[in-house]
């Protein structure tokens, strides 16, 4: 398997069509995975925001100095609201803001990102990383005539760990895992629990080439991917009746309350 980054894409501005920049800067061959950071997919989107577009209500006041009480940090009451509006709901207030997106992700601040955003004070997260793979993968076909796979990234924490990883927000054209339920071990056993993220295994793959800070990567491209002859499905997202992290999560928050 090889994975490489896209070099030569221009700033991505408001209306830019990703999969024509893509497709005029990469050699693309059918069964490629294309991963594209949501930064850029974002910007296109025209999911740019600025502060004073957050009027705070009393709660972020309260999530902002919450922060600023236990962190030792200074938060604008505006970004916790612009949080609050960009979140399905809230899991934690402190010691850092913990987010359900409206697309099912979980992660601190909703995904807002503040670095390399020229013409604005935030970043949103697409609106639905899902159509944006579709799009994207669509517009692949029509101008470099190919079939691909398209996962949209991010990166977020991990819990019980230090560091960040590549996860995958939205895919197209590829299950979001690979199901060894039913399948045998060396020694002949059913496997009964295995089911491997592989569409975050395969974002995680391509961050390692575009890397973060103020690199210009935010596309690559993994060929030779085999997923194999296996089971496959889109259930990424744990169930919220079976998230016993996320219900956990909620009791905390209560009790501090």
């Amino acid at each position: 398997m090889e994975v490489f980054a896209v070099e030569g894409l221009p700033e991505v501005r408001v209306g830019d069509d990703v999969a024509e920049l893509v497709a005029e800067q990469a050699d693309l061959r059918e069964g490629d995975v294309v991963c594209v950071a949501s930064t850029v997919v974002s910007k296109a989107a025209g999911r740019q925001a600025n502060l004073s577009e957050f009027p705070a209500s009393e709660r972020a006041e309260r999530i902002a100095d919450g922060i600023a009480d236990i962190a030792g940090e200074t938060k604008d009451p505006r970004f916790a609201q612009a949080i609050i509006e960009e979140s399905e709901e809230i899991l934690t207030e402190a010691p850092f803001v913990l987010a359900v997106t409206r697309f099912g992700h979980i992660t601190v601040n909703a995904g807002i990102d503040r670095s390399n955003v020229p013409d604005a004070d935030l970043l949103l997260l697409p609106e639905d990383p899902t159509d944006c793979a579709e799009c994207i993968r669509a517009g692949l076909r029509e101008y470099a005539g190919v079939d691909v796979a398209v996962v949209v990234t991010d990166t977020s924490g991990r819990p019980f760990r230090l560091g960040q990883r590549g996860v995958a927000l939205g895919w197209a054209g590829t299950p979001a895992v690979r199901d060894w339920r039913g399948e045998s071990d060396r020694e002949g056993r059913e496997l009964s629990a295995t089911v491997q993220a592989v569409v975050d295994e395969l974002a995680a793959a391509g961050n390692l080439v575009t890397g973060e800070g103020d690199g210009g990567t935010p596309v690559a491209v993994i060929r030779a991917f085999d997923f194999g002859d296996h089971a496959g499905n889109d259930e990424l997202y744990r169930p919220n009746d079976k998230d016993v992290v996320r219900d956990a999560l909620r009791e905390w928050s209560h009790v501090r309350d």
